[in-house]
């Protein structure tokens, strides 16, 4: 999800419920300091440790979205949230909204002693949705009133936390099994700048993971080194990110090919809050077009691509994201050939849709991406971390 206007978030989610699996590597939790504190410093004293919060996957033949549980309020109330790298804040559905609401989670805002209302009301419209086809007009779009409360996150308290709660919500939201949204931009906001001040470091790591494999973990103030392998990949985040976690990449190849469109430099954002893979049509097609000629774009749902579902399993599609290191070394991102299909076109069973959906104006990637790798989010850095999953 991304801020598309300044009242306005891209939302491209995709969650499968995870089937918990266990694992012979005990949690071993590294908290990475992200500043620097004398020894008698007030922030080395109160220092917070790092925590990981399970997640569930969202699941409909393809991994859409992992989500996990926060406690909103005095007394806490259970709220399942999307972890969103892509967007700044916490918004979930409260008792104010009606029957659009009626498959998600309502918080009380009467049974929480420490809840201020805080007035601001605002409209969000999302430019993409909880799957994996782009959205068209104003059918993802949700009423909200600002306040704030105590949030709790894997254990970790902090008070005063800004969020909005949401009075209505359009239809489309009614698939989601999870509440609502827990913006993590490159700069701290809400609950994590709150516990940033408590003196936790300003790190978070992701352990995404397919649904067959499950035990898919988010560590807050720190990483799980058991969840990865190997040595890990640091590079900065541009100058100018702002809230966007992105990186400078020069090069995109497919199948160990590139061409003229793809070999420039660009900057891909990462989007813990979207499931497929959004490029500018020139590149979403310069890809496919190294991939198969028979890819065209599906008519019934502009921006989405497709072929026959009898051709798709057999094709090479492994598409490399060439990045460079702090240390000035080359390293790729590899989303491979079992990704490409997303599943049937709901209007046309035999024709399958491919990963990659044409978006102009972003070079976006999300889940299909992530679930390979370990990804380290190092906001007092600004850097972003990759290693190899552990599976």
């Amino acid at each position: 999800m991304l801020p598309a206007l300044a009242s306005s978030l891209t939302l491209l989610t995709v969650c499968a419920s995870v089937h918990s699996q266990e694992v012979s590597h005990s949690p071993h939790r590294v908290q990475l300091t992200a500043r620097k504190a004398s020894h008698d410093s007030p922030l080395r004293r109160r220092a917070l440790s790092a925590a990981n919060i399970p997640l569930n996957d969202f699941y409909k033949g393809t991994d859409l979205q992992w989500y996990g549980n926060i406690s909103v309020g005095t007394p806490g109330q259970t709220i399942s949230v999307v972890f969103d790298t892509g967007s700044s804040t916490l918004e979930f559905p409260s008792t104010a909204c009606g029957d659009s609401c009626r498959n998600q989670h309502k918080f009380d805002t009467a049974k929480s002693s420490t809840f201020v209302d805080t007035g601001y009301t605002t409209t969000l419209t999302f430019a993409t949705g909880v799957g994996v086809d782009p959205v068209q007009g104003d059918n993802y779009q949700l009423q909200l009133r600002s306040g704030h409360d105590t949030v709790t996150v894997g254990g970790l308290v902090a008070k005063k936390t800004d969020l909005y709660v949401i009075t209505d919500q359009t239809e489309t939201f009614a698939i989601d099994p999870f509440d609502g949204i827990q913006g993590m931009s490159a700069t701290a906001q809400g609950f994590f700048a709150g516990l940033i001040n408590q003196g936790l470091p300003s790190v978070f790591g992701l352990y995404l993971t397919p649904n067959a494999i499950g035990n898919a973990e988010l560590t807050i103030g720190g990483i799980d080194t058991t969840k990865f392998t190997g040595s890990v990949s640091y590079a900065s985040l541009p100058s100018d990110s702002g809230d966007t976690w992105q990186l400078s990449s020069p090069q995109i190849s497919v199948n160990g090919k590139t061409t003229s469109t793809l070999k420039r430099t660009r900057t891909i954002i990462f989007d813990s809050g979207t499931s497929n893979v959004l490029f500018p049509t020139s590149t979403a097609e310069a890809i496919y077009a190294l991939i198969s000629p028979d890819i065209q774009p599906f008519d019934d749902e502009p921006g989405t691509y497709g072929i026959a579902c009898s051709k798709i399993q057999s094709l090479p599609a492994v598409i490399d994201l060439t990045f460079t290191s702090s240390s000035g070394k080359v390293f790729n991102l590899t989303i491979p050939s079992s990704e490409l299909s997303v599943g049937p076109f709901a209007s046309d069973s035999s024709t399958c849709q491919t990963l990659i959906n044409a978006y102009d104006g972003y070079d976006l990637v999300g889940g299909s991406v992530l679930k390979h790798y370990y990804s380290i989010w190092d906001i007092g850095n600004q850097r972003m971390g990759f290693a190899s999953n552990r599976h």
